[in-house]
């Protein structure tokens, strides 16, 4: 496992969400982070259903509320907690996850 640093924590809106590309050897990853106070979680750029990424918009993953994750294709609602999908197309399914730790401020996940 390699360990990425994403960005600064005070980068990211409280509540809020932010994507990330990069390049990991021949693949392009996407991933997104979301925090809420001093929780982040991350998950891989991709919606359960079509592989898809959740956003049209960049680093909007949220609902407007900012309660739940968004997929903004087929409307699918995700908790933020777990990844779980409660409404849309792939109710019962989860994003994938990432280990994610704030590290003296910033923010890294494992990949």
């Amino acid at each position: 496992m390699t360990l990425r640093v994403l960005c600064r924590l005070d980068e990211i809106p409280d509540p809020g969400s932010k994507g990330f590309d990069f390049r990991e050897g021949d693949d392009l990853r996407s991933v997104f982070v979301v925090r809420t106070g001093s929780e982040v979680r991350a998950y891989e750029n991709s919606c359960p259903h079509t592989e898809g990424p959740l956003d049209w918009v960049p680093d909007q993953f949220l609902t407007r509320e900012k309660d739940m994750i968004l997929c903004a294709t087929h409307g699918a609602l995700f908790r933020i907690e777990d990844g779980h999908c409660l409404s849309g197309p792939c109710v019962g399914e989860n994003l994938t996850p990432l280990a994610v730790s704030i590290e003296s401020g910033a923010v890294a996940v494992e990949l």
